[in-house]
């Protein structure tokens, strides 16, 4: 009985150890994104090895004392280890398989000063237009351009503090033409996700265009609507 449950912890075990490994590593360089991400799918297989195992041990051997926090621990580390990425698989499936996101899809601001950091990148920077247009428009209706009750300049540099509080890298800025970019790094994988913003004025007040693209990577996993959804919410919420 007690094998089953040490084997049941060690499983746990593994299954968290591969799942921050995944995240770790991709992070620093040590290997490819795509085995990283591979890594996260097996981690959630041995995630629910660990969880039946646990089950089967507690049915079987009844713990008690020790025992019963040991296999308790197993349970929740297997549980835990298979939700994070079947969150993100549930995530991915629900989402279109795009990775530029744009509030004005007819003329979308183009990219200048991160150019030269996305020689190595996968994904180009051009905008592929219809194509993946009405993907984006099905999928995120609420991502549209921000109009503010203020001159383009004052939007400029409302939109510039916003940047630097969202945290991102600040590439460039030209308060001539309106236009701000930077680059997020996400939190597990350091996946490196380059914005640009472009300020015009719009009538009496002003209108501002964010567009988020990956560097690598079909599908963003939703996540450059998601950074747009927060730096519109972060410009809006101190006017």
């Amino acid at each position: 009985m007690q094998l089953l449950q040490r084997l049941a912890l060690l499983v746990a075990l593994l299954g968290v150890a591969m799942l921050a490994a995944s995240g770790v590593f991709t992070r620093l360089g040590v290997w490819d994104f795509r085995f990283g991400l591979t890594l996260l799918r097996y981690s959630a297989y041995v995630g629910v090895a660990a969880t039946v195992l646990s089950l089967l041990a507690f049915v079987i051997s009844r713990p008690r004392g020790g025992a019963l926090i040991l296999l308790s621990a197993a349970l929740l580390i297997g549980a835990a280890t298979f939700a994070l990425p079947w969150s993100l698989q549930r995530t991915a499936r629900s989402v279109p398989p795009i990775h530029d996101i744009s509030t004005d899809t007819n003329d979308p601001p183009r990219f200048v000063d991160v150019l030269p950091l996305r020689l190595d990148a996968s994904n180009g920077s051009d905008y592929a237009g219809d194509s993946i247009a009405q993907l984006q428009r099905a999928a995120y209706p609420d991502v549209q351009p921000i109009q503010l009750p203020v001159t383009s300049g004052e939007a400029f540099t409302q939109a510039y503090a916003a940047t630097e509080r969202m945290g991102w890298d600040i590439a460039g800025a030209d308060s001539a033409s309106g236009r701000i970019e930077a680059t997020a790094t996400t939190t597990w994988f350091g996946f490196k996700d380059d914005v640009v913003i472009r300020v015009r004025g719009n009538g009496s007040g002003s209108r501002v265009d964010v567009r988020s693209t990956s560097r690598v990577g079909r599908s963003d996993v939703g996540a450059n609507a998601a950074r747009i959804r927060a730096y519109r919410q972060e410009l809006v919420a101190n006017q």
